[in-house]
């Protein structure tokens, strides 16, 4: 499907002219005369490019351009302005309006045709990022005779691959640069240049090179295919053969190609190019763009140093021709400025100047200039070397392109490398902790184990002494043998809770279908039953159902309730409830109180073993029972956290497993 382009042009020549140029080009172009007849084209149909002259009848073309960039339905459409006003201040408001490309009068027709399909090619890649449909594979094929062409077009197409096609090698060129073909067909005789000349073209361009290419030839003779095979083609076919040959070779030339290995930033030689001359002189600059447009360059004139820095802040160009001796800013400080950006800095550069002293080379060089040349030398001369410093140019950005990928591909190798040591020292570092904590928990459960005995001797005999010499202490004995036995029994708790805590990470997990409410409902019975004479009011609800080890989650219930029961202690109308909420399909379970709460501050101590955050005289505790908590959660793969404030009762929420790869906090 042809590409639809709309010319705006009250020229009746340039309109003719670009027109005719679109549609040889492939193009299917609509032409008006004003913004009037523009408004109305662009109600009946979209458009993949606009070209449009600065200079209208009706209307500022640059004032139509913001109305096209502003309207949702043109605001993605790219738009080439065209105008024969010469000064770099309309260049810039044309650009800085939005314009994607400003070409100025007299043009270049193959130049505007090779931008307008650069910002074609452009826009169809985005629609093809946004979309994510697959681009077709594109096989250019270059010959000269319509009949052969369009045989050849049929049977490809018919294989699946989108199909351009160009009668010359000249026009094969162009078409490649624009397209980016994933495989080229050539003739081996053309008019004009031939089809080895082509392929050796292609060979020789950074972009271009590794376009794998089939050479077509009617000769028989053998010296055809060395000659072909010389050139730089990857495959070579008679013209005798059967169409389906060639079917096959591009089928194996494309298997064989793979993806390119090197990711090419830079932009074709063969493709559209801009020039920037500087120059004081307007009859000079005129004289060099007239000269230079015949090589198919774009070329934009600047009357000064600083108007060519403005300039470069909002187009880009592929090279830069500065006169030496110029008022305001010289030439040398001009290309100080450029050279020292670093946006501008790799843009060849080359002073052109009547100056033929050594002296002044030399300084210009040292500026930074890429090259040096005298104003009058013949304009071949020029010509040539523009050439030159573009081929440099695009030498230089292949190689940086190569080093940045090696670059890049020493890096991945080192993260792998890195990721992987990381990884084995988790492994192993893992292994080793959960060693240590196995140890651990049997440094804790034997060492509990064996201060029970001490502890039953000091608890009993201080029992004794108070029974059967009660009458025999004084008044100050019978409180330090009272501290002694409440000092045993805090100690035996203590015991008790450390042994618990070694249980939970010695018990083989059983997971089973466990009632929570049930469970919930017997602690609670307890509890009420320890303190009768307390206003307090448990909420449980009903029907919270969980897979789980049963015994583990009674100690995780018995901490939570517990400690809800003792801190809300001190208050009227205790409320204690149990629930459950569901969020991003996560259950995730609660005790909530009333009571004294605590400081967010100090949450991340609220789980570690012995950390406290009331005083012992006020809720008294051993600071071992969230720790417990934590650790049941975290056997079963879940997380524990809370959320209180100070005087305003405090909500323990948990889960007993994880969904995805981040947990759930309470919202």
């Amino acid at each position: 499907m042809k590409p639809d382009v709309l010319i705006i042009d009250d020229s009746l020549t340039v309109r003719m002219d670009l027109g005719e140029a679109f549609e040889l080009a492939g193009f299917a172009a609509m032409l008006c005369s004003n913004v009037a007849e523009a408004r109305g084209a662009l109600l009946t149909q979209p458009f993949a490019l606009i070209i449009l002259d600065v200079l209208l009848p009706d209307a500022d073309g640059i004032e139509f351009l913001r109305e096209i960039k502003n309207t949702a339905a043109t605001a993605e459409v790219p738009v080439m302005l065209l105008s024969s006003e010469a000064e770099v201040q309309d260049r810039i408001r044309g650009l800085n309006t939005g314009a994607d490309e400003y070409v100025g009068k007299p043009y270049d027709q193959s130049y505007v045709v090779a931008r307008a399909r650069e910002l074609v090619r452009k826009l169809e890649r985005k629609e093809e990022s946004d979309t994510g449909k697959p681009a077709a594979t594109k096989v250019l094929i270059i010959d000269d005779s319509p009949t052969f062409r369009e045989e050849l077009k049929s049977a490809l197409g018919s294989s699946g691959y989108l199909v351009i096609t160009a009668a010359t090698g000249e026009d094969g060129l162009r078409v490649a640069v624009d397209e980016r073909p994933a495989a080229i067909v050539v003739d081996g005789v053309l008019p004009g240049i031939d089809g080895a000349t082509v392929i050796r073209r292609i060979r020789a361009d950074a972009v271009l090179r590794r376009t794998p290419c089939i050479l077509l030839t009617a000769s028989e003779e053998a010296s055809g295919e060395i000659e072909a095979l010389d050139a730089g083609a990857d495959d070579y076919v008679r013209k005798g053969e059967d169409v389906g040959i060639v079917l096959a070779r591009v089928a194996a030339v494309l298997r064989s190609s793979g993806s390119p290995t090197v990711v090419c930033s830079t932009s074709s030689l063969l493709g559209p190019k801009r020039v920037l001359a500087v120059d004081d002189s307007l009859t000079y600059l005129q004289e060099i763009a007239g000269q230079l447009r015949q090589e198919g360059y774009e070329v934009v004139c600047a009357r000064s140093g600083e108007e060519a820095v403005e300039l470069l802040s909002v187009q880009a160009v592929d090279c830069i021709l500065l006169d030496l001796v110029m008022p305001g800013w010289s030439g040398k400080e001009t290309c100080r400025r450029i050279k020292s950006s670093t946006s501008w800095r790799d843009i060849p550069l080359i002073l052109h100047t009547a100056l033929e002293e050594e002296e002044a080379m030399i300084e210009g060089i040292n500026a930074g200039a890429d090259d040096y040349i005298a104003k009058s030398s013949d304009i071949g001369v020029l010509r040539a070397r523009v050439r030159a410093q573009l081929r440099r140019k695009q030498f230089e950005d292949e190689n940086r392109n190569i080093r940045e990928q090696l670059l890049q591909k020493e890096l991945e190798v080192v993260a792998a490398n890195a990721a992987r040591k990381l990884a084995e020292a988790r492994a192993a570092f893992s292994e080793e902790l959960e060693l240590k904590n196995k140890e651990l928990e049997a440094f804790s459960y034997s060492v509990s184990h064996d201060l029970r005995a001490p502890l039953r001797a000091i608890s009993g005999f201080s029992h004794i002494l108070a029974q059967e010499h009660q009458d025999k202490l004084d008044a100050n004995a019978r409180e330090l043998l009272q501290s002694v036995q409440e000092s045993a029994s805090r100690m035996g708790r203590l015991i008790d809770d450390l042994l618990k805590l070694a249980k939970t990470g010695r018990k083989v997990l059983d997971r089973e279908t466990v009632d929570l409410s049930d469970l919930a409902r017997e602690i609670a019975s307890r509890l009420q039953a320890s303190e009768p004479g307390r206003d307090a009011a448990f909420v449980i609800a009903p029907n919270l159902i969980a897979k789980a080890d049963r015994g583990l989650l009674q100690v995780v219930l018995e901490n939570l309730l517990g400690n809800a029961w003792k801190f809300t202690s001190k208050r009227p109308r205790t409320s204690i409830e149990l629930g459950v909420q569901h969020h991003a399909n996560q259950t995730i379970y609660f005790v909530r109180d009333n009571g004294a709460g605590f400081d967010m501050k100090y949450a991340d101590k609220l789980f570690g073993a012995f950390q406290r955050l009331h005083y012992e005289n006020e809720f008294p505790g051993t600071g071992i029972g969230l720790a417990t908590v934590q650790k049941i959660i975290h056997r079963h793969g879940g997380r524990v956290w809370a959320e209180s404030q100070a005087g305003q009762g405090a909500t323990f929420y948990f889960v007993l497993e994880r969904v995805g790869e981040e947990w759930l906090s309470a919202g």
